[in-house]
């Protein structure tokens, strides 16, 4: 780990993602940073693939190892799934099997009450995490806390940075939101429905985990205005016709944009 954490503060080149697991001698890595009013999670890093789709698992279903660890500032292991009782992410853990995913570890980002995003690491198949590979995770975690609370988060090329030469140019803060959509259909929710944006972000997720569909897709439809959530129908079930399904044949949306609604 002294490695890869001295290749970062370098600049050195490749993924990080990818040298970050071999050195925790873990299956899969993700970092995810908190941004906007909601301190919604965004992705920056991710390996393997399967690290990116538990992402956007825990991000869709709003649970899950992550979201607590953010929640409360502390790490939260368990690199073993089968032993996790079904009723603590009861939505989460049968999905993230089928994916084969069978330990997760998240270690959060932050000092105090500031939280700055979370480091999650998949668990091998021997379903166990070292005292070294904890060790590692959480002198990861700290360095890259360091790094973001280091200004903006960028150090500079020539060292004179506080948070070191160069692991900051690897963690500047997501500028093209990988979830813009979700931000964007949170506010319009949050408008037609007369809620909180927090409200307003459950009935998203509520209605993605109901649908079965990944909560970008549904956002997407919203902010298409294809789907408008209404008062009625707790998932958003309604288009603006009545007939159920929750999307208006015209690919428009049964709202224009220059009427006025949400």
């Amino acid at each position: 780990m002294a490695d890869v954490l001295r290749s970062l503060r370098l600049g050195g080149r490749g993924d990080p993602a990818r040298a970050c697991a071999l050195a925790l001698g873990a299956e899969g890595v993700a970092l995810s940073l908190l941004v906007g009013n909601g301190r919604m999670a965004e992705p920056l890093w991710c390996h393997p693939e399967v690290s990116a789709r538990f992402e956007e698992l825990q991000f869709t279903l709003g649970e899950g190892p992550g979201p607590d660890a953010v929640r409360t500032g502390s790490p939260v292991m368990e690199p073993d799934l089968d032993r996790v009782r079904p009723d603590r992410w009861p939505a989460l853990l049968p999905p993230a099997r089928d994916m084969g995913v069978q330990g997760v570890c998240c270690f959060p980002l932050g000092i105090g009450a500031i939280r700055l995003g979370v480091l999650t690491v998949l668990c091998d198949g021997d379903r166990t995490m070292s005292v070294q590979q904890s060790t590692d995770a959480t002198a990861l975690a700290a360095a890259l806390t360091g790094a973001l609370l280091n200004g903006d988060g960028r150090g500079s090329r020539n060292g004179s940075g506080n948070g070191g030469p160069a692991l900051g140019l690897l963690l500047d803060r997501p500028t093209g939101l990988h979830r813009a959509a979700v931000h964007q259909a949170t506010g319009m929710i949050s408008v037609q429905l007369g809620v909180t944006m927090e409200e307003a972000l459950l009935r998203l997720r509520a209605h993605a985990y109901s649908s079965e569909r990944p909560l970008g897709e549904v956002a997407d439809d919203v902010v298409a205005r294809r789907l408008r959530f209404n008062d009625d129908d707790i998932n958003g079930n309604n288009d603006a016709s009545g007939n159920g399904d929750g999307l208006d044949d015209d690919m428009n949306g049964p709202y224009s944009p220059g009427d006025g609604k949400g």
